[in-house]
């Protein structure tokens, strides 16, 4: 593929010269013992991080760091938490099929984080809780408060899986199967380690470990820009300035308001999976309680939205150059059990392209980073709510806690487990369109009751909203798999979640009553 005078390749990048025009890939810069290596060193950096942070070892510390922690680090280590595996790999690989219309659900999550800052900070300040989901039966009562709490355990489990899977699979492709190392082994090796350098110090080691995986994760896609520019003798405004570029830069759609990605839904869908998988979900939520005030948290908040839009736009850049140069160099989408995945492209290029070690130690750091960034927060997290909404955690000794704390925590940790290496066998499709067809499910009942409950005065005959939570998530997932035909060739995406929510606020409607006055008996 010819770039113009932009690009030159040197004699040792071309075959001979009965082919002149194919590019020669060079081999690998690194091995697996050499990623081994890395991983392991990364390791004992987390590991001693927890030593420092895990020394006081108490339930203050795990669950809420002692409501201490700086706001500018809570900041900068939820852009790593929110990113994850999934945007590092899954969304520059969907660049190809999608081009830049993932900044349309971008834009629609800047809008949500305003309405958390706003709205729902004010509400988990006042009340001081340590679980989010306390609102919610302190507003209608113990029904609702474990709907929601199941709500998000559900939610949080399928999320954190489809992150770890991603990284998982990487690390079998391109560490593992070199050694013949099942997956499932290596999925049990990434959880954990996870598990060692969190068991003591819960959310307050990972407000550190966090900033550090942050770090690592942009250094990451910052360096594999720029060598992968300078390697096709680019630098930075080339590429920007590029004809290639137009190829997958479209960031709106506007032109069929049937398209799954049409501007409005997308955008809408963006907003309300940020309340939901932020707002509403206490493992994002746990970092921001952290914060000594409301004010703090705010800022928090806010720096770290606005951040975020610049990063993913970083991001879709990447993976836009990542597919210039495969079709430069003619390198193949990799495949995965018969089939291409775009997933594995940032990889391959950073791993086997002859790009050079920094590339390929920048992009293991930023992947290492990216698993245990999403993963070690999410098994505090899931921890924390079976801890305190579902096993009465409260009502026991403080001994006791610290016991049930634990083994709360290795119960996680092996449904994790569990659950990774069951996706192996049923995902099919990109990881980023799947953690949030997934979402638009799972937290359908969180929005309708948090809505209900900020919106209305009125209380619920709570034994009853478990009915209308089941019954709007069975027709939610009825309507998502009816064919386009039946509805004239729209397509449904991500507007499912507000719809899932607006279901069950009119769910909730039904089965509302009187909010009782202070002093009267309910």
């Amino acid at each position: 593929m010819y770039f113009g005078s932009k690009i030159k390749y040197s004699e040792k990048d071309c075959l001979p010269a009965e082919n002149p025009f194919k590019i020669h890939v060079l081999p690998a810069a690194m091995t697996p013992t050499h990623i081994l290596l890395l991983i392991g060193s990364y390791f004992l950096l987390l590991l001693l991080i927890s030593y420092f942070t895990g020394r006081n070892d108490s339930n203050e510390d795990f669950f809420r760091a002692g409501k201490s922690a700086p706001w500018f680090l809570v900041a900068f280590g939820m852009i790593g938490a929110s990113l994850s595996g999934v945007t590092f790999i899954s969304v520059p690989g969907s660049v190809q099929a999608t081009s830049f219309s993932y900044m349309q659900v971008v834009f629609g999550y800047l809008a949500g984080y305003f309405v958390i800052a706003f709205v729902l900070l004010p509400i988990y300040y006042r009340m001081n809780v340590t679980s989010i989901y306390e609102y919610l039966e302190e507003r209608f009562g113990w029904h609702s408060y474990k709907l929601g709490a199941l709500s998000f355990f559900i939610s949080r489990v399928l999320g954190a899986s489809f992150r770890l899977f991603l990284v998982a699979i990487v690390l079998q492709q391109f560490v593992f199967d070199a050694w013949g190392v099942p997956f499932e082994l290596t999925v049990v090796l990434s959880i954990v380690l996870i598990w060692v350098y969190t068991f003591k110090g819960g959310i307050k080691t990972i407000v550190w470990t966090d900033t550090l995986q942050t770090l690592f994760m942009l250094c990451s896609v910052g360096l594999s820009i720029y060598f992968i520019n300078q390697k096709l003798d680019w630098g930075f405004m080339d590429f920007l300035r590029s004809e290639e570029l137009k190829q997958y830069s479209k960031v709106w759609f506007t032109e069929d308001w049937a398209a799954r990605n049409h501007l409005l839904k997308s955008f809408l869908g963006g907003m309300f999976i940020t309340i939901c998988m932020t707002g509403l979900d206490q493992d994002m939520m746990q970092k921001n309680l952290t914060c000594k005030s409301l004010a703090d948290a705010r800022k928090n908040m806010l720096s770290f939205s606005l951040v975020l839009v610049v990063v993913n736009l970083v991001f879709l850049l990447l993976g836009a150059l990542l597919f210039i140069y495969s079709d430069a160099f003619e390198i193949a989408i990799p495949q995965m059990d018969g089939s291409s995945r775009t997933d594995l492209l940032f990889p391959e290029i950073a791993l086997n392209s002859g790009l050079g070690m920094a590339v390929a130690i920048t992009f293991l750091l930023g992947l290492i980073a990216a698993a245990y960034s999403s993963a070690d927060s999410a098994l505090t997290s899931l921890t924390t709510s079976f801890c305190i909404d579902f096993l009465g955690m409260d009502r026991r000794s403080e001994a006791g806690k610290k016991t049930l704390r634990k083994r709360t925590h290795i119960g996680m940790s092996l449904l994790l487990i569990a659950v990774v290496i069951l996706f192996k066998y049923v995902l099919d499709r990109n990881v980023i369109d799947g953690l949030l067809t997934v979402a638009t499910y799972t937290y359908g009942p969180l929005l309708g009751l948090f809505s209900f409950g900020i919106l209305t005065t009125y209380t619920l005959k709570d034994k009853y909203v478990w009915l209308v939570a089941l019954g709007v998530i069975l027709m939610v997932v009825g309507l998502a798999n009816l064919p386009d035909s039946w509805l004239g060739g729209y397509q449904i995406g991500y507007e499912l979640l507000p719809l899932n929510g607006l279901l069950t606020f009119f769910g909730l409607w039904l089965i509302r009553k009187p909010r009782p006055q202070r002093g009267s008996d309910k």
